[in-house]
């Protein structure tokens, strides 16, 4: 047997765990890899080979399965102990370090022996980037750098050539490069991110003198009175990442990338180390950069990110970065949260997370800022002579152009002073200054109810939403650092909580200050095409006290068991009179708050083409000031769910509900009646068919029943006309057309009636992928069924005009029996993994006080391809005549609102017949969900 070569220096017992102690290891180092028995093993296979090729894939065989079983073990270890993740971290890059020195000993002794090397036939590998600062999640990269004393020579690059097939063999993702000390100088002077990772260069094996002279090099040669620039640098890299990630409230963040994620506090130790030349961001408490307090909660954070970064990569088998829905259940889960008071683990899960990053944006954010004004010169006198800023109040002044606090103590002698510096920065439009901010955050304990209660915080409190015009900015600002929750405590426990659907962009309290910035717009005449009801309302004027305190707590009951509306309201109750409103103002608030929701379920779940609806919305709201304020209420609160949530369909909806209410409440309920209303509409239509004969118009207006006339605008009713015009027995007439007011296409159909009409028209357009958003069906008295449906695709935007065809091809095949919508669909109602974490549960309702003449049928489920199909045909199949059906789509959430009739014409008031039916239905939803998830 060949006698094995003596141990390399760089896996002797102190240097193997040089750069992880084992008492900082998850678990002992030989619990975790026993590296003498591995290198054994591997000499002694690699001794047998007969060739190179041999040698790598013992090499592989032997490490990678030793690889595996380590972080098997490191894997059972996190857990057992989930949230300790400073020791995970350090495991991996310990047994990735045990790896790289194997793999170089391997190439320099067995692969490519050089029993005497030249002074240029020298070759150190060092990790790099996160590798070299010995932080590691179970997938991430090893970031590596074969450093050489002069021009690479062709031992160096054999050997290195035959480490890296090995590493890739292992499935190792290794970033590398080959470079002389010269090269890292020179390059790194050219780009910040080569600078940056050499910054983090860590000896891993090989001639460590090499290693030395490139740290003392580029400390004395690069480093060196570049601080400035290098910090700019970091800076901007910063603002641009955070452009690209949005904001960090979304509701599937980046973990690494994303603002307060690990890069942030990656920012910070980058630059801690180029300026203060310390690996230790502790020392940057004894530098007087961070409190104690600070800097333990950044530790927290860290800790945190990191721990959910591991679970992450383990959920996941890969390198993955963002928390998208279905891996915030597995990470939560895997952490150790449970289901309590009424909300999921997943939201608890994910309010500690938003609530970690907050603080790392926090801290970062007064670290970096506290930086870049260090590093800024101040201004020539001259300059800054001419160039005179704001005026400030007494107490404060202007440090490189943001709002300072001129003496703490004398500041903190009135806890006033609290609330009065953001009044002084929206007044001025300055930035308050970290030191500030700090502050502020520090000295929260002051603020106690004396002070909430006295006068002049309540003034400082309502001057901030109402006169400054950026309340925003504010309550943004006051939120980040605490302050809002400890003037207002009923805030706190809606600070950074996430709702677990896919409806809501934001966290609870970041919406809230969405739907202020949305109020705030409104009121500034920025909006007045888009939202022209909204604006002409605040234009003739409402009580802005109202309007913005209820908005402001309009949500402040979520995540309770209770109905947040009802606990909301009862809470306003209380909050309303201690911000300074009056007894019949916070009645209001109550109100509003109360019934926050009520206009857009009215608008959005109801046929309001139903003079039912309209009377009962208007018996609901009682008053003009009411419907106003609600009315901008509910927009600010739509369109602050996030990007897209807004759209022309939702403005015309309310629109509509608005002035019918107002009309209404002003001219008497009567003016809702069928009949006028049926009057009206035939008068529009003989308007609109000035150029028909008389006798034409007769029979057309004379064909149809009242709820016809109610359900449509005249533009369907002259379509519709031009269609049932020479319409013959067995004949399919369509007309499908964008329908601009509503963002959505309008698809019209006129042809024999006949029962399950409905449902055959929906399986139709559920196999060209159109979501429907309304649609009704009426029958004519000499039996044609005029049918209008209006579809988005799958982005919420009408069809364009190049996919009608295929539109319109696929309802004639389908209507006539050429498709069977009922085989196709289940091929194609598959969900997508991300989605198949949202669970809602079924609720069915039967309504018969809402329509004069139907019986309002209301599903709320969890939406899913071909859904209405199902339940259209459900019905169908059960004897049910559809006459319209509204959908109203939140997310993974969708209601579905059939108004029906028996096959007699009559309501279904026979509690029999509507269980009957409600098993049914939930029949139907099940068997598609178990589709859908595959």
């Amino acid at each position: 047997m060949t006698q094995l070569p003596p141990a390399s220096p760089a896996l002797a017992s102190d240097d193997a765990t040089r750069d992880a102690d084992p008492g900082d290891l998850i678990l002992p180092a030989e619990r975790i890899l026993d590296i003498p028995a591995l290198r054994t093993s591997l000499f002694e296979a690699a001794s047998e080979a007969t060739n190179e090729g041999g040698v790598r894939a013992a090499a592989v065989r032997l490490i990678g399965a030793a690889q595996a079983e380590a972080r098997e073990r490191i894997a059972a270890a996190i857990a057992e102990r989930p949230r300790e993740a400073f020791a995970a971290t350090r495991s991996y890059a310990w047994v990735t370090d045990v790896v790289v020195r194997l793999v170089h000993e391997l190439a320099t002794r067995r692969l490519h022996p050089l029993p005497n090397p030249t002074t240029s036939e020298r070759l150190t590998v060092m990790a790099v980037g996160g590798y070299g600062r010995g932080e590691m999640a179970p997938f991430s990269d090893v970031d590596l750098l074969f450093l050489t004393p002069y021009k690479i020579t062709p031992w160096a690059e054999s050997t290195i050539e035959s480490m890296l097939y090995i590493f890739w063999d292992l499935k190792l993702k290794v970033g590398h490069a080959s470079r002389t000390v010269k090269d890292c100088l020179r390059l790194g002077a050219q780009d910040f991110t080569i600078r940056t990772a050499m910054l983090e260069n860590r000896y891993i094996t090989g001639d460590r003198a090499l290693g030395t002279n490139l740290d003392r090099r580029l400390w004395s040669d690069l480093f060196k009175g570049t601080e400035r620039a290098f910090v700019a640098a970091k800076l901007d890299e910063r603002g641009a990442r955070h452009r690209k990630q949005g904001l960090r409230y979304v509701v599937e963040p980046n973990v690494k990338e994303g603002k307060g994620g690990l890069r942030d506090l990656q920012s910070l130790y980058w630059i801690t180390k180029y300026i203060y030349h310390t690996d230790d961001a502790e020392d940057l408490v004894k530098l007087g950069v961070f409190r104690a307090e600070e800097y333990r909660t950044f530790e927290k954070a860290e800790n945190y990110l990191w721990a959910v970064r591991c679970h992450l990569h383990l959920a996941a088998g890969r390198a993955v970065e963002q928390l998208t829905f279905d891996m915030q259940v597995e990470v939560a889960d895997r952490m150790g949260y449970a289901d309590k008071g009424g909300r999921r683990a997943v939201e608890w899960f994910m309010q500690d997370y938003f609530r970690h990053a907050t603080a790392v944006g926090d801290l970062t954010r007064i670290f970096l800022t506290s930086l870049e004004a260090e590093q800024q010169k101040d201004a020539p006198l001259l300059m800054r002579m001419f160039k005179r800023g704001p005026q400030v109040k007494g107490g404060y002044e202007i440090v490189h152009n943001r709002l300072a606090i001129e003496d703490d103590k004398a500041f903190l002698s009135d806890k006033m002073n609290l609330l009065r510096i953001f009044e002084e920065a929206l007044r001025t439009g300055l930035l308050i200054h970290p030191d500030a901010m700090r502050l502020v955050k520090a000295n929260l304990s002051l603020i106690d109810d004396d002070m909430r209660n006295e006068k002049e915080a309540r003034r400082i409190f309502l001057d901030l939403l109402l006169k400054h015009g950026n309340p925003e900015r504010a309550l943004r600002r006051m939120n980040e650092l605490g302050m809002l929750a400890a003037f207002i405590p009923e805030f706190e426990p809606i600070v950074a909580m996430m709702q677990f659907n896919m409806y809501h962009h934001y966290t609870v309290d970041e919406h809230t200050i969405q739907c202020i910035k949305h109020l705030s717009e409104i009121e500034h005449g920025n909006l007045i095409e888009e939202l022209p009801v909204a604006s002409t309302i605040l234009k003739e004027g409402v009580n802005r006290k109202v309007l913005y305190v209820a908005l402001l707590l309009h949500d402040i009951g979520k995540g309770r068991e209770e109905d947040h509306a009802a606990l909301g309201a009862r809470m306003a109750r209380k909050i309303a009179p201690r911000l300074g409103l009056t007894k019949a103002e916070s009645a209001t608030v109550e109100w509003l708050v109360r019934y926050h929701l009520v206009m857009s379920d009215m608008a959005q779940k109801r046929d309001i083409a139903d003079p039912r609806t309209v009377r009962d919305f208007a018996k609901a709201v009682q008053t003009r000031e009411r419907l106003d304020l609600l009315t901008v209420l509910t927009v600010c609160d739509i369109r602050g769910v996030g990007p897209g949530t807004w759209n022309n369909w939702k403005a015309t909806l309310l629109r509509a509900l608005y002035r019918q209410t107002r009309r209404a409440l002003e001219g008497g309920m009567e003016a809702l009646n069928r009949e006028n209303r049926g009057a009206e509409a035939k008068k529009a239509l003989r308007e609109a068919l000035s150029d028909w004969e008389t006798k034409d118009l007769r029979i057309e207006t004379g064909r149809h029943y009242d709820p016809y006339w109610q359900g449509m605008h005249v533009t369907a009713h002259k379509v519709f006309a031009e269609l049932l015009r020479g319409i013959k027995a067995d004949e399919i007439k369509l007309d499908i057309h964008p329908d601009d007011d509503r963002d959505a296409t309008r698809v019209c159909f006129a042809l024999d009636d006949h029962p399950g009409i409905f449902s055959r028209l929906a399986g139709a357009l559920a196999l060209v992928g159109a979501n429907v958003v309304d649609a009704r069906t009426f029958t004519s008295k000499d039996g044609y069924a005029t049918a209008a449906f209006w579809i988005q695709d799958a982005d919420g935007s009408p069809y364009e005009d190049v996919r009608i065809p295929r539109l319109r091809e696929m309802i004639r095949k389908t209507l006539m029996g050429e498709v069977k919508p009922r085989e196709m669909i289940r091929t194609r109602d598959k969900l997508k993994k991300r989605e198949r974490a949202f669970n809602v549960p079924t609720s069915i309702t039967f309504d018969n006080e809402g329509s004069e003449i139907y019986t309002i049928i209301e599903v709320d489920t969890r939406d899913r391809p071909g859904l209405l199909y199902d339940l259209t045909r459900t019905l169908s199949e059960s004897n049910v005549y559809i006459a319209s059906a509204v959908i109203a789509t939140y997310g993974e959430q969708v209601v579905d609102t059939f108004y029906v009739k028996d096959m007699f014409g009559l309501k279904f008031f026979t509690p029999s017949k509507q269980r009957t039916l409600e098993r049914r239905l939930r029949d139907a939803i099940a068997a598609g969900k178990e589709r859908a998830d595959g």
